[in-house]
C-alpha cells in the first residue's frame, strides 16, 4: 500500500538512450565493453537484466557510471519507497536505494567488489560500512573500515575498494554526477 512501484528497475531504455545520444552502434559498445551484441540488445529490450559487473562495463563503454544509468532508468518521484530485496545468495549484488534522476544517489553493494577497478567521481561521496570489512585506497593511503565506519571522499579523488569479508555491505551516497557540485581540479 502506498508503493506505486513494485516492478524491478529496468535499465534497457536508459542504456539505449545513452548509446544513441553518443551516436554509437551496439557493435561499438560491445567492443568497448567486452560484452556481446546479442546480450546488449537483450538488455536494451529489457529481456535480460545485467549483473553489476556487466552494468559497469556498459557504463564505462558509454562514458558514464552505473549509478547514472540506474538513475536515468526510472523517473524521479518526490516520495518513493525502495523495498529490500530477497536473499540474493552468495552472488555479489548492487541495488539502488534511490530511484530516478535526483540530486543524490545511494547504492548498496553486497559481497565482493572488483578491487582492481579505480573510481573517480566528479562530486562528493560518502561510504558507510553496514556490515563486514572494507579496504579502501585513496590518495595513496590505505584505510581499513569496519561495521559502522564511514569514509568521505571529495569529488575528483581517485579510489578503489574491496570487501575483505563475505557478506560485506557497503552503502554509497553521492551527489549526482549530473549536478556540478565541485569545481574542476587539476589532476596530478
Amino acid at each position: 500500500m502506498g508503493d506505486h512501484k513494485e516492478q524491478p528497475l529496468r535499465v534497457g531504455a536508459a542504456v539505449r538512450r545513452r548509446r544513441r545520444a553518443l551516436d554509437l552502434t551496439l557493435a561499438v559498445v560491445a567492443e568497448r565493453s567486452g560484452l556481446s551484441v546479442p546480450f546488449l540488445s537483450q538488455v536494451e529490450n529489457d529481456r535480460a537484466r545485467p549483473s553489476r559487473s556487466s552494468l559497469e562495463k556498459m557504463a564505462d563503454a558509454l562514458r558514464t557510471t552505473a549509478v547514472e544509468l540506474l538513475a536515468a532508468a526510472d523517473p524521479a518521484c518526490s516520495v518513493d519507497v525502495v523495498r529490500a530485496e530477497g536473499d540474493t545468495g552468495p552472488q555479489p549484488s548492487t541495488r539502488s536505494l534511490v530511484r530516478g534522476h535526483h540530486q543524490m544517489h545511494a547504492s548498496e553493494f553486497t559481497g565482493d567488489h572488483d578491487a582492481g577497478r579505480e573510481f573517480q567521481y566528479r562530486n562528493d561521496q560518502l561510504m558507510y560500512i553496514a556490515d563486514g570489512v572494507v579496504e579502501i585506497e585513496a590518495e595513496g593511503r590505505a584505510y581499513r573500515l569496519g561495521r559502522g565506519d564511514t569514509l568521505y571522499l571529495t569529488g575528483g579523488v581517485r579510489h578503489r575498494w574491496r570487501a575483505t569479508e563475505p557478506d560485506t555491505r557497503v552503502v554509497v551516497v553521492a551527489v549526482a554526477e549530473h549536478i556540478e557540485a565541485v569545481r574542476d581540479r587539476p589532476h596530478r
